[in-house]
């Protein structure tokens, strides 16, 4: 299979002009001139003239949860709710629209308190006065925190006597249990909700690609992978259903149970999943106020929200990542949860660093310890987004001053500090160019511009999710700008982003993502 494309603009990301380029079996061949390409041209060419449109290599994502968006399709969706009403009112109708029993789970995801009229998370009273029958959980939109109804608590076994585990809160208001969870509380709980249908699951996934490919993404992060995952991918491994490239991080101490599952795709890619290496959470979010910060959260100045380590299980997860020659990847969203993963990093300087270690969010990231993730190789992958999403939070949460300095990508490009964004879908919607917006752009929701010492340009915006993705992978001779002998990972755009005011890059669309020479997805 070869195509010539031309008469285009071409982001190479490689200090590299050309006019057109060649691929071949699902690698590019031969970039130029048109007059140097169009010479290999044969019969069997397919020429294709973009007509003044942009190709640039696809995106990567550097950190997401592709179950978490798969399963999405199958939740009630609260994103749009304004109040505890509108969630009552949405939980009802989906129920009657799916004609779900009395004792089915109803499980429902992406509100947000903080954009609730009522400021509040819904305990389980507002829950419980519609669906007093049915176990209903609500996930939070940052995913740390959430709501269990009391039959939900009932089944999942959850009383007033029962402990949190620790770096976890159940919430409890006169010792009586309210069905609000924090962090390792809220996520050993949903590790024991019931599984969907196997065969509507698969076909979640299925739009879980969808989804990522129109978004012009090839390669997919699944964030954050427990052993109930496994019969899913080996579904989907075994009937070849994965089309994009998809790495995993593991369970740290369930890792044997994995390697044992997926012998042949440590580390390598065999029917386009492999295992990239473990993952640790050190912390929970800034806007639900449990990010373990240096400084104590505004309104109260004993509380610096917490960690969910101890320090010598952040060295056990080091040496394992060391023994076992694995990358590792830490939640980090806090300050004082940055600095315990560097001080465990810093242990043992020399084996980490060609393990390439991830810090991610990074949302709070002192400027004052850039220096020392330089130092130390390790690479801050930035939720950029939060600027958009949840920056006028960080204000009230951290103050001007400190909120400005969040997702620190302009103090870190001073350092010559590689770093990716993500999106950590399905937090928000995998949309590269609105994070590549965030970042040159950095307002919010209410028009603040929080940072204008942090904006960086689009240029080095898109090679946050590009060549520096590849790097954070190991997959930079193999992915990430237009240069011959790399895979044919392309997307297609409708504008150059190089060449549009700042306001329009979050409008750019993706026309067509090609992956291996391969198109996958065409929008119109």
């Amino acid at each position: 299979m070869r195509k010539l494309f031309y008469n285009g603009y071409f982001i190479t990301l490689e200090n590299q002009e050309i006019e057109a380029l060649l691929i071949e079996d699902g690698i590019i061949k031969k970039t130029g001139t048109k007059e140097e390409i169009i010479k290999y041209q044969d019969d069997k060419t397919e020429i294709i003239d973009l007509k003044g449109k942009t190709m640039m290599p696809s995106f990567i994502d550097a950190h997401s949860h592709f179950s978490g968006v798969a399963n999405n399709f199958l939740k009630v969706n609260l994103e749009e709710c304004k109040n505890f009403k509108e969630i009552q009112e949405k939980l009802l109708g989906y129920k009657k629209e799916n004609d779900i029993k009395d004792n089915e789970w109803i499980i429902a995801s992406g509100y947000d308190n903080n954009s609730l009229e009522e400021k509040e998370h819904p305990r389980k009273n507002i829950l419980d006065e519609i669906l007093p029958n049915n176990p209903v959980v609500l996930q939070h939109k940052s995913g740390h925190v959430g709501v269990f109804n009391s039959k939900a608590l009932e089944n999942l076994k959850i009383t007033e006597n029962t402990v949190a585990p620790e770096g976890g809160v159940i919430e409890k208001i006169d010792g009586k249990v309210t069905g609000y969870m924090e962090e390792n509380a809220f996520i050993e709980c949903q590790k024991k909700l019931p599984m969907p249908d196997f065969n509507k699951l698969i076909e979640s996934y299925e739009k879980a690609q969808e989804k990522y490919l129109s978004y012009g993404i090839t390669t997919v992060q699944e964030g954050m992978t427990y052993t109930s995952m496994i019969p899913i991918y080996k579904e989907l491994i075994n009937k070849n259903k994965l089309i994009v490239d998809l790495v995993s991080y593991i369970e740290i101490n369930n890792r044997k149970v994995f390697f044992e599952e997926f012998k042949n795709n440590i580390k390598k890619y065999e029917n386009n999943f492999k295992i990239g290496g473990y993952k640790i959470f050190l912390d929970g979010s800034p806007q639900s106020r449990t990010a373990w910060m240096r400084t104590p959260y505004i309104g109260d100045s004993e509380y610096y929200g917490y960690g969910t380590m101890k320090d010598e299980e952040v060295e056990n997860a080091i040496n394992v990542s060391i023994d076992t020659n694995m990358q590792i990847l830490a939640h980090c969203n806090g300050d004082k949860a940055a600095e315990q993963y560097i001080r465990a990093i810093k242990k043992y300087n020399n084996e980490m660093k060609k393990l390439r270690p991830v810090m991610i969010h990074a949302q709070l990231l002192g400027t004052d310890q850039i220096k020392e993730v330089k130092k130390y190789n390790i690479i801050p992958s930035f939720f950029i987004a939060h600027v958009f999403y949840w920056g006028d939070i960080h204000i009230s949460n951290f103050g001007m001053k400190r909120a400005s300095k969040i997702s620190p990508a302009g103090s870190s490009l001073k350092e010559n500090v590689l770093f990716t964004f993500h999106q950590d879908a399905p937090v928000i919607e995998p949309n590269m160019f609105e994070t590549i917006w965030c970042a040159v752009y950095r307002k919010t929701k209410e028009g603040v511009k929080l940072g204008k010492e942090e904006e960086i340009s689009v240029l080095d915006a898109i090679k946050a999710v590009t060549i520096n993705a590849a790097y954070q992978y190991f997959e930079e001779d193999q992915k990430g700008s237009i240069k011959e002998g790399k895979f044919a990972d392309l997307i297609i755009l409708d504008k150059n982003p190089l060449k549009v005011d700042l306001e329009d890059i979050k409008n750019i669309k993706i026309l067509e993502t090609i992956k291996r020479g391969k198109t996958l997805s065409v929008q119109c």
